[in-house]
């Protein structure tokens, strides 16, 4: 596919020529067929070429999941430039990081976002043009573009394997947040090794909640159904009564989500049960998919969730379970077509099959670099190969499994504790929801586990009891010293667990 076109701008040009009039994005009430994403895209394209942006400019894109999104994504990148997503749920002081460490020369925001916009309107870029009607910012409206200017736009000639169609920034775990440049060869490549690893179709309507600022949502949900003319469902933010609707509604086949999802759409009545019948299968990544999960919501829904991987560097997808073939509960599967993973030791050695080191990727879905940071990018690679972080082994069959991120792993007397281990065994509790695993500093042992447990509705349950749970199943040294019980786990945008705010807050109390 990345072979027959030559930029991302030119995914959307294909599909509206072939589909035309067909839907490709559905957002509540409303519907916008190829041509019309087409047309209005031009629009912004042609907009933003007479205000001299084009190759080598970063535009920053604050926006939700709503097809305005989408309209200028490709409106930017149409004109050769960058554009640059912007986590909706950043503060003010990270939206002007970004603004300011990206050189951004325009910001294009969602029109609802007035009030947050207000807090930074001295760092804003000078190119200033909102989703909806003029602003109090005296910026420029779609409304006024889209009424004035023309609907084609002649794609300049793109570099593909150099021009960076994308910068993606990282949730900054260590230090400040990185801008991954993905160049327009990356996501073209690894949009095409997702189709032949994935089977999908113009057939398929894709439920598509997961944010598209996200490299897995913007990959996986938006640029891969576009590819092949399928339609996209938006749903503007994780609400298990409104997404389970939608698929209802738009009779939807496929569902992309993130573990948290799966775990609250297990806790839904019974009689909503029918509402994901449409569905061929579902695919869970940006974190490890609990066995116990996985098996409560197959078990009561009656569709396979297939677990991939991948980071946002690698434009994000790496591996996925074959689907329609062997999915091996809590594995990421195999590497997709043309991708290569391995498993290496802290000097980049290959290990051998079973053992644990940290997982490496090599292929054309790989970053360029981050953005400014030539240092950071060495550090992230052996060679040609990409160190993502996970900890993980790959089994006898070519199935990788992730441990645990490096970062988090937990040293209790110089032996390695893996979090996601003790995860596994606390999610079985029949009273457990939700649990994050966590290291405590000790006088003695320098770490310890300290589990933080949101129980199900109406349940109570002694520490005690998590604890003697906890020893039937783990090691002396993997046993929490620690468990606190609270009402709900601090979330990052995409819906995953926030470990990083748990363990600022318990080195506050430390």
């Amino acid at each position: 596919m990345q072979d027959k076109i030559n930029s991302v701008g030119e995914i959307l040009r294909k599909s509206a020529e072939t589909f035309k009039d067909k839907t490709g994005v559905i957002f509540r009430e409303n519907k916008l067929s190829y041509l019309e994403l087409e047309n209005l895209s031009n629009k912004l394209a042609s907009f933003l070429k007479k205000n001299n942006i084009g190759r080598s400019k970063n535009v920053c894109l604050y926006c939700p999941n709503i097809p305005e999104f989408i309209i200028s994504y490709f409106g930017i990148v149409k004109t050769g430039a960058t554009v640059v997503p912007v986590n909706i749920l950043l503060s003010s002081e990270e939206i002007e990081y970004v603004i300011k460490n990206s050189d951004a020369v325009a910001f294009v925001y969602f029109d609802g976002f007035e009030e947050r916009i207000s807090e930074i309107k001295t760092s804003l870029p000078p190119v200033l043009i909102s989703t909806g009607e003029k602003s109090q910012f005296n910026s420029f409206s779609f409304k006024d573009i889209f009424r004035t200017e023309k609907s084609e736009f002649e794609i300049p000639e793109i570099n593909q394997k150099e021009d960076v169609c994308a910068i993606l920034y990282t949730s900054g775990t260590t230090g400040k947040p990185k801008g991954a440049m993905l160049t327009h060869r990356n996501l073209l490549f690894d949009v095409n090794s997702i189709i032949k690893a994935v089977p999908i179709s113009e057939r398929d309507i894709f439920l598509t909640v997961l944010p598209l600022f996200h490299a897995f949502g913007a990959t996986a949900c938006m640029l891969t159904p576009l590819t092949i003319g399928a339609t996209i469902s938006l749903v503007i933010k994780f609400a298990p009564v409104e997404v389970v609707e939608a698929i209802k509604n738009t009779k939807s086949t496929i569902f992309m989500g993130v573990p948290s999802m799966y775990n609250v759409l297990v806790s839904l009545p019974d009689e909503m049960k029918p509402f994901l019948s449409s569905l061929r299968f579902c695919i869970s990544g940006g974190a490890g998919l609990p066995v116990e999960i996985k098996e409560k919501f197959e078990k009561k829904y009656g569709k396979i969730i297939y677990e991939g991987d991948g980071p946002t560097e690698c434009s994000p997808v790496t591996s996925v379970n074959p689907v329609g073939g062997i999915c091996k509960p809590g594995s990421i599967g195999k590497p997709i077509p043309e991708v290569k993973m391995k498993i290496v030791d802290d000097e980049g050695n290959e290990l051998e099959k079973g053992k644990i080191g940290e997982i490496v990727v090599k292929g054309e879905n790989v970053m360029k670099g981050y953005y400014k940071m030539e240092e950071e990018t060495k550090k992230s690679f052996f060679g040609e190969w990409f160190r993502t972080g996970d900890m993980g082994y790959e089994d006898e069959d070519g199935y990788f499994y992730i441990v645990d991120r490096k970062k988090d792993m937990i040293i209790v007397s110089g032996m390695n504790v893996y979090p996601r281990v003790i995860e596994e065994v606390i999610y079985r509790h029949p009273s457990v929801s939700e649990v994050a695993v966590i290291p405590k500093s000790h006088p003695v042992y320098g770490e310890v586990p300290k589990a933080v447990i949101v129980l199900k509705n109406g349940e109570k349950v002694e520490r005690k009891e998590i604890i003697a749970f906890c020893r039937k199943h783990l090691g002396k040294h993997e046993i929490p010293r620690e468990i606190e019980f609270v009402e709900q786990l601090p979330k990052t945008s995409t819906g995953k667990i926030d470990k990083k705010a748990l363990k600022e807050k318990e080195n506050e109390i430390n």
